[in-house]
């Protein structure tokens, strides 16, 4: 298992989603036996009374043994919310967050001020 110099665990393989206010990190992580698992950690991004700024966390561990289980669920879940309120209504949710850059493309805001933000700075 791979650690930083602070005893931190490194992240195996990682990816990050920008949605609106809120960023979603998908972490694989080595647990001390050498098996893998997610992590799935939402930070939003709120503003102090004083302009200062915080983020607020939420992590979900999941581990491969429930896997299957979880994703059964979520394309469920997934596919219950579009069958009854359509893909659109998902998509105009962040609508307010977008806007086009100089070339037409679909640019958040939001992704624009997170751009040079370290998971280590949440």
């Amino acid at each position: 298992m791979q650690t930083s110099n602070d005893g931190a665990q490194e992240e195996i393989f990682s990816k990050v989603l920008r949605a609106g206010r809120r960023t979603y990190f998908f972490d694989v992580r080595e647990t001390k036996a050498s098996d893998y698992y997610l992590t799935i950690t939402e930070s939003k991004k709120f503003t102090n009374e004083d302009g200062t700024f915080y983020f607020k966390k939420h992590k979900i561990y999941l581990y491969k043994e429930d896997f299957n289980d979880f994703a059964e669920i979520l394309n469920e879940m997934t596919d219950y919310i579009i069958n009854e309120r359509g893909e659109e209504v998902i998509s105009e949710r962040h609508q307010k967050d977008y806007k086009s850059d100089q070339e037409g493309e679909n640019v958040s805001t939001a992704t624009k001020s997170f751009s040079d933000l370290n998971f280590e700075d949440i």
